[in-house]
């Protein structure tokens, strides 16, 4: 039986290794998966060595409240790797802890392969010295991130995007849409705003308050409007009710594929991250906020210096397709500023969605006919031993 370690600490790292599990189980082969992952991972018969949701913490301040935690599952992943050697390890996001790890594996003699790799030509550029070092080869999902690759002589293969392969037609169909939103009681001449908070809990306490505030603006002043609130697949509703309980005004709480719940709306207010790119991808108009805590903020605003944008839709586009909020621009009265203008002017929104519409040939990698996906499962199959 081959081994594979696979670390994917965050919700969309961990939906794309789910991929590459069920790739590889359609391949027919047998292979023990075990590492950091979620409990869809473990449902396909992944070994948790350490949970995902326990471990997706951001900020300074987050990692180290949970740094004792995070050592401990770093050193049950070294010793596992030394015990059970796997054929490699497939690391995901999560860079801090990933290249510490692959630092080690090399010690080890053990490949480890980056797929959804760091943003390193967005912030702290220093790190692709370690990628280059410690990594056999890394799998990028942007088109703009391989000049930076090439440039720094690392072994790099563009393999396009895996959200794109979630995008089924019914999901773009708009008379299947209007016929999902009517389980929900919307009515055709309502305009649905969703509010996507974020998949970690400390982005929920920093988000979703100020989210519902700036839906409280956009309520009181458009009866037409029916709020959406989506629950990311690695949080429960109980994590948001508490959020809920003076709110005053009617609510959807729904919790499904992130991009059926995307699709039933019309405007979408967004925490950055990935969020930002399945928004995107479904052609919806939306709004961008990023807030984490100060301190981290002003670190983060240094090393990032130079970067024209923050928000993955934009950056994508290398243009500032949707309005982006962040830190202090964040606040409820601006949010709702932004998401008002798609409510009142048509023919700003349907520009938008026209720049939006072009985001799939920008993430797609070629004619090949096979899904990101499958072009990492193909690469790393040789690597079997």
């Amino acid at each position: 039986m081959n081994k594979v370690m696979i670390i994917a600490a965050e919700a969309s790292s961990a939906h794309y290794a789910v991929k590459l599990m069920k790739e590889w189980k359609a391949q027919g082969r047998d292979i023990d998966f075990f590492g950091v992952g979620t409990l869809a991972m473990e449902n396909l018969g992944f070994r948790r060595l350490g949970k995902a949701e326990e471990m997706a913490v951001v900020g300074i301040f987050e990692v180290a409240k949970h740094f004792s935690h995070l050592k401990n599952v770093f050193n049950k992943l070294v010793q596992a790797a030394m015990d059970e050697k796997p054929d490699f390890v497939i690391l995901m996001d999560y860079p801090d802890f990933n290249l510490r790890l692959a630092k080690k594996l090399k010690g080890l003699n053990i490949k480890a392969f980056y797929y959804i790799s760091p943003q390193v030509w967005a912030w702290r550029k220093s790190r692709i010295h370690d990628i280059k070092a410690y990594c056999e080869k890394v799998f990028l999902l942007f088109p703009f991130e391989k000049s930076f690759y090439d440039a720094h002589q690392v072994s790099n293969e563009f393999v396009g995007h895996p959200l794109l392969e979630d995008l089924t037609p019914s999901l773009l169909d708009p008379e299947n849409n209007f016929y999902e939103r009517q389980k929900y009681g919307i009515k055709k001449h309502e305009i649905v705003l969703a509010l996507m908070p974020g998949s970690r809990h400390g982005e929920i306490e920093r988000n979703f308050p100020l989210q519902l505030d700036a839906a409280k603006i956009i309520l009181a002043k458009y009866p037409q409007v029916v709020l959406s609130i989506c629950v990311a697949p690695t949080l429960t509703r109980e994590h948001l009710l508490p959020y809920l309980e003076n709110f005053g005004y009617s609510y959807i709480i729904i919790k499904d594929d992130p991009n059926r719940m995307i699709a039933l709306s019309d405007i979408v207010l967004v925490a950055s991250g990935t969020a930002t790119l399945m928004v995107g991808l479904l052609a919806k108009p939306m709004v961008i906020m990023y807030k984490v805590n100060w301190l981290t903020g002003v670190v983060g605003s240094l090393l990032t210096r130079g970067l024209k944008f923050f928000g993955l839709i934009n950056l994508v586009h290398d243009r500032r397709v949707v309005p982006e909020c962040k830190q202090s621009e964040t606040n409820p009265r601006n949010l709702a500023g932004h998401l008002e203008k798609y409510i009142i002017d048509s023919e700003y929104k349907n520009k938008v969605v026209q720049q939006l519409e072009t985001t799939r040939d920008i993430l797609a990698a070629g004619e090949t006919g096979l899904t990101a996906t499958q072009k990492v499962v193909h690469s790393l199959n040789r690597y079997f031993q």
